[in-house]
């Protein structure tokens, strides 16, 4: 019997630490669906409630507030986002009940320093558009919602009612389809504070070019004028552009950015694979299957096709630059690994393995801009020159 409940004692114990740990790294954030928007028609694809997993701040961070939007493609007809709606990226009824939060969102001290005990929220992504899209009707036959930009508005007016309007400190950020969210919402993130709260915005992985494809073509263009069409995001997309040039080119950071008022940081890879593999060299581009291993792994690349990459490199380069002009206000970190989201992983993010540029790391290097302890714009060599480069992962 002592044995038994020494046993009992051990286990209870050991459960308990790992709890203690898990809280630490910020793991396990329940979820929070809110069904008050369902009302006001801010909902996912197929029609169920928004929904977002929030760890709140504590000590020096409790009046500040970072928003992390989710990554997770676009679908760009009537069939694509028919297939969406049955997965937790067009439906919240199949959403996991906790999320784990870690690199950004973490509230470890030792691994997110800047913002480890800010209020923390991660915003689930249910309906395919950046967050952009807004159509009244519902389409009848397979009963379809396009209404990305009222369940961030929903989210927002949701959040702000819990605290954030007092905020001192804000941020918007968001990885791949949520980066480029955290772009095309930047500034009417901004406006939702008094001009007394600090408000910037954080885009990683969400720059994608407008570049040709192996082929000649431009099929990322084509590709976003159907999510626009097919969302009706023409009017939610940042005026700022939108009167300039037609609103599907405003889907491309490099035509938002020149013009956006809030600082912003971008975390991007100039080798970015989901950029390779889906603008560089879409598979709709060749036919012939001939980037098919070198998409895969880029040690497979022929010599005409590493020079194909590093022109796109390149081309990322010169645009990001052009876009961010002469501006203090826009930060930036590019490496040089083949990689796509870097700031929702400890690993990256912030660790004794973590990539780095210049020799900063991403979590020093996005603290220093946003606490503006000097000018970060950080860009890395040619592939493959950085060995602290980690094997590639994504959110989205």
């Amino acid at each position: 019997m002592v044995n038994a409940k020494a046993k009992a004692g051990q286990w209870l114990y050991l459960l308990v630490c790992i709890l203690i740990l898990l809280k630490a790294e910020g793991a396990g954030v329940g979820i929070t669906y809110l069904d008050s928007a369902v009302a006001k028609g801010a909902v996912c694809l197929d029609g169920s409630p928004p929904a977002y997993h929030f760890d709140k701040g504590f000590g020096s961070g409790v009046n500040n507030w970072l928003v992390h939007m989710e990554g997770g493609g676009w679908c760009n007809n009537i069939e694509t986002c028919v297939a969406r709606k049955k997965t937790d990226t067009g439906s919240s009824k199949l959403m996991v009940k906790s999320f784990g939060f870690s690199g950004i969102l973490g509230s470890k001290q030792s691994s997110n320093p800047d913002f480890y005990n800010w209020n923390r929220i991660k915003v689930r992504y249910c309906d395919g558009s950046s967050f952009t899209g807004d159509i009244e009707a519902v389409d009848p036959a397979n009963q379809l919602y396009f209404r990305g930009a009222r369940v961030w508005r929903a989210i927002m007016d949701d959040l702000l009612a819990k605290g954030m309007k007092n905020a001192q400190n804000a941020i918007l950020s968001g990885c791949s389809a949520g980066g480029l969210a955290s772009i095309l919402n930047c500034d009417r993130f901004r406006s939702l504070f008094p001009t007394t709260t600090k408000v910037k915005c954080i885009s990683d992985a969400g720059f994608f070019l407008n570049a040709k494809d192996v082929s000649g073509g431009s099929l990322i263009q084509t590709f976003y004028s159907q999510v626009v069409a097919t969302h009706g995001s023409d009017k939610n997309l940042p005026a700022s552009c939108t009167s300039r040039m037609s609103p599907e080119l405003c889907f491309f950071p490099q035509n938002v950015v020149p013009y956006m008022q809030t600082p912003i940081f971008f975390i991007n890879s100039a080798y970015d694979f989901w950029q390779i593999k889906n603008i560089l060299a879409p598979s709709a581009a060749d036919p012939k299957k001939q980037w098919k291993n070198c998409k895969l792994n880029l040690t497979t690349c022929s010599a005409a096709q590493l020079q194909t990459i590093q022109d796109y490199r390149g081309q990322f380069v010169s645009t990001v630059t052009r876009a961010a002009g002469n501006s203090l206000r826009i930060g930036m970190w590019i490496d040089s690994c083949y990689a796509h989201c870097q700031s929702g992983r400890q690993l990256t993010w912030l660790s004794d393995s973590s990539t780095q540029v210049a020799n900063t790391k991403i979590a020093v290097a996005v603290g220093d801009w946003f606490n503006e302890r000097g000018l970060v714009q950080k860009i890395d060599c040619l592939y493959p020159c950085n060995p602290t480069c980690q094997a590639p992962d994504s959110e989205s």
